[in-house]
């Protein structure tokens, strides 16, 4: 039989309340608190504090708190990059944000989602999927990221919008729903 972690971990319906589940977010805002509560001159504790939050992203990773996640342990990072002020990640399943990536303040990426049947939803039992995010991509200050969603590689998300599908590689996409504007050379 398999856990609530495992069933979380593979996109099926599980029970967020579950102790282990509830343990891992704790430490998570335990870290955050902390993260979000340092100095800016209390560099070597920051990165002591992302290196436990986050142990699959980059040591050159850049985050301006303050920061808020979930788990910390389903975010994967590459190389250079950067979260401004009040980033979210709501980090169920695995997001994944390739190398020199820029997020803008207030970006919000949710992994997270419910049923849509109401019934199914008063259980209390919630699901979630993955988010990709590609490598040289900049995501423009308060837009959202919806579950489920791929940007491509060297992609601009323009401020505010909310991205409910996949958006290719090369393009610059906007609004709500995002949609994509025009390529970009």
């Amino acid at each position: 039989m398999k856990t609530e972690k495992e069933k979380m971990l593979s996109g099926e319906l599980y029970n967020a309340l579950d102790e282990e589940l509830a343990d891992e977010r704790l430490h998570a805002r335990l870290l955050i608190k902390e993260l979000n509560d340092s100095r800016e001159d209390e560099v070597q504790k920051r990165k002591g504090i992302l290196d436990d939050l986050l142990p699959n992203a980059r040591k050159d990773l850049w985050i301006q708190p303050p920061f808020y996640c979930d788990y910390g342990t389903n975010i994967y990072i590459g190389e250079k990059v950067f979260f401004n002020f009040s980033c979210v990640v709501l980090d169920v399943m695995p997001v994944t944000v390739g190398s020199r990536t820029v997020l803008g303040p207030n970006v919000q990426i949710y992994t997270a989602t419910h049923p849509l049947d109401f019934k199914e939803r008063a259980s209390g039992l919630e699901y979630a999927e993955p988010i990709n995010i590609g490598e040289d991509v900049w995501i423009g200050g308060s837009a959202i990221i919806c579950p489920g969603v791929t940007i491509g590689d060297r992609s601009v998300i323009g401020a505010g919008s909310v991205v409910t599908k996949d958006i290719p590689s090369d393009v610059f996409a906007a609004g709500n729903p995002c949609r994509v504007i025009r390529k970009l050379e």
